[in-house]
């Protein structure tokens, strides 16, 4: 819904119907991940998308539908030989969609969770997706320190609530099975929990001309990127338009200090690009020591890597934590220019995080999306 919010939030305001579609669960090659939405205006407009193109016209009629009788929908679009072409989900894959009405009657919550989103305040949204009819619709808005709604059920608020914190804070979404009263173990009732988390960080050490399109391309993959440099000449907000902060400081300390006031998780990426031994090792010695980190990548060439593991190594950096590491830095794409190199930056971060090969998939047999 993120990407839908401000428009839906424009609707809500002005006391207006719309219908929101969300993706709560995908199987084999579905083209969009859970969370992905579309909305059917008050104008009969559709914002968003649910799959890329495939079964927009499909949903577009089924939110037409729930403004209509004003009852939510779960609704599954799959591919067989005789229906492909009809639905339009043509790549094998397979979507469950859940369609709501929102408006100040149906959803009045809504402005506080858009405006939790809007100011990045951590906030889950739990919603009956399946189930008995009278709990279907049901949410829960769950904050860290609060919960607003009820699903009717205490058992089942309680069992959502702790499962909907443990996704927010890993910024996961996800669909959870549990029997009709919460029960965890049981079935005939599913639940999509839709985390908004503050936007992951990307933190970029080293002012240099690569840090800048690295910065840009964080930002474009939706990363909050913070440049870090100890050198004020360089380290500059006008050098970095792509940077949502840039700090001037000696890496390590900055790490680290960042790492003990819990500003760094398991959705942090770091990318060191000075490819200098005087800022890398003490920063590396503090990044691959970090209990939890989403990738560590480091600039140079195999000269200059081979030199950065004998210094690691020398201050006790075992192999196990060098492992670690990604250098250097990129998939192997020929990249020459900053942005080219950014682009293979990007590139391997994405294959870790998804457990791509990183091969062309004209060479590959399978699906597309795993």
């Amino acid at each position: 819904m993120r990407d839908v919010v401000d428009q839906l939030e424009g609707w809500w305001k002005n006391g207006e119907r719309a219908a929101l579609a969300t993706v709560v669960a995908t199987f084999r090659s579905a083209p969009r991940q859970p969370g992905a939405s579309m909305l059917v205006g008050p104008g009969g407009e559709a914002v968003g998308s649910v799959s890329g193109g495939c079964v927009e016209g499909a949903v577009y009629e089924l939110g037409q539908e729930v403004l209509g009788d004003r009852r939510p929908v779960l609704q599954r679009y799959g591919v067989s030989d005789d229906d492909a072409f009809a639905v339009g989900l043509t790549c094998g894959g397979i979507l469950d969609v859940y369609v709501e009405e929102v408006s100040p009657e149906a959803y009045p919550e809504f402005g506080r969770v858009a405006e939790a989103i809007r100011d990045e305040t951590p906030v889950a949204v739990v919603t009956v997706v399946s189930g008995p009819t009278e709990k279907l619709g049901k949410r829960l808005i769950v904050w860290e320190d609060r919960v607003e709604g009820t699903t009717g059920s205490d058992r089942l608020d309680g069992a959502a609530t702790d499962d909907a914190r443990g996704l927010l804070a890993s910024g996961r979404n996800a669909t959870i099975t549990y029997g009709v009263d919460g029960q965890r173990r049981g079935e005939g009732l599913m639940v999509f929990v839709e985390s908004f988390a503050p936007p992951p960080r990307m933190i970029v050490f080293g002012a240099i001309d690569f840090a800048a399109a690295v910065a840009k391309m964080g930002n474009f993959l939706g990363y909050r990127v913070t440049v870090c440099d100890a050198r004020p000449v360089f380290a500059t907000a006008s050098r970095f338009p792509g940077a949502n902060e840039v700090v001037v400081e000696w890496p390590h300390r900055y790490l680290a200090k960042e790492a003990e006031e819990g500003r760094i998780d398991g959705r942090t990426v770091l990318t060191v690009l000075t490819h200098d031994p005087k800022f890398d090792v003490p920063l590396l010695e503090v990044a691959l020591r970090l209990p939890e980190v989403a990738y560590i990548g480091a600039m140079g060439s195999r000269r200059t890597h081979e030199d950065r593991l004998e210094r690691l190594r020398e201050i006790g950096i075992t192999d196990a934590e060098i492992a670690r590491m990604s250098s250097p830095i990129g998939l192997d794409l020929g990249a020459r220019t900053p942005e080219e190199t950014a682009v293979s930056i990007a590139a391997e971060m994405i294959a870790q995080h998804w457990g791509g090969a990183g091969t062309r998939l004209a060479e590959r047999d399978g699906p597309i999306h795993v």
